[in-house]
């Protein structure tokens, strides 16, 4: 026949050791008191639907999210996903990294461009594009920089600085004429 052991069921054994009774002579200074440690409170963040903060200056937008639509903001953003609409960064710097699939305007302090992009650039400052970048737009800035083997298919407009930052009617106006317009094509770059 099957017995279920006994595990959980005290043994009514008597115990073989010996137990010792405390000596009321003995004292016995008090515990110390234990303040519990109190940790500082999160810090209160919110992740918006587009980017996630990649620390306090730079937001992201990783491989593996495809974004459609209009983003904007005042830190600066690196784009290394799919990314279709418009970008509008006025007072910060927009770096499109190597994994980055953009098929969008944008308008940024600067622009930074090691991926593939499509659409047309408006810095105040300055647009670079890196050794592994493929653009196929307008650029308008007042400094450009290329790095050897990027590739470039479009028109670039060197404008002053203060006129990039300006979008008035006037400024177009005086744009015009302060502007060093090229249509520049590099061999290779159809893709």
């Amino acid at each position: 026949m099957w017995s279920k052991p006994a595990e959980g069921k005290p043994s009514s054994v008597a115990s073989q050791t010996p137990v010792a009774a405390p000596n009321p002579a003995q004292s016995f200074s008090p515990a110390p008191k234990v303040e519990p440690i109190q940790s500082p409170p999160a810090p209160a963040f919110s992740l918006g639907p587009v980017a996630a903060q990649a620390n306090a200056g730079e937001s992201r937008i990783s491989s593996g999210l495809k974004i459609n639509g209009e983003i904007s903001g005042n830190t600066d953003l690196y784009i290394d996903a799919e990314t279709q609409g418009k970008i509008r960064f006025v007072d910060a710097k927009v770096t499109v990294g190597p994994n980055g699939r953009v098929n969008a305007d944008i308008e940024a302090r600067e622009i930074d461009v090691q991926g593939t992009l499509s659409g047309n650039l408006k810095a105040s400052e300055r647009i670079h594009l890196g050794a592994s970048s493929r653009v196929q737009g307008s650029l308008q800035t007042p400094r450009l920089g290329i790095d050897d083997g990027a590739k470039l298919r479009g028109k670039v407009n060197m404008t002053r600085a203060a006129e990039t930052r300006n979008d008035s009617a006037a400024s177009k106006t005086a744009n015009r004429d302060a502007t060093v317009g090229a249509a520049v094509s590099v061999p290779g770059a159809e893709e």
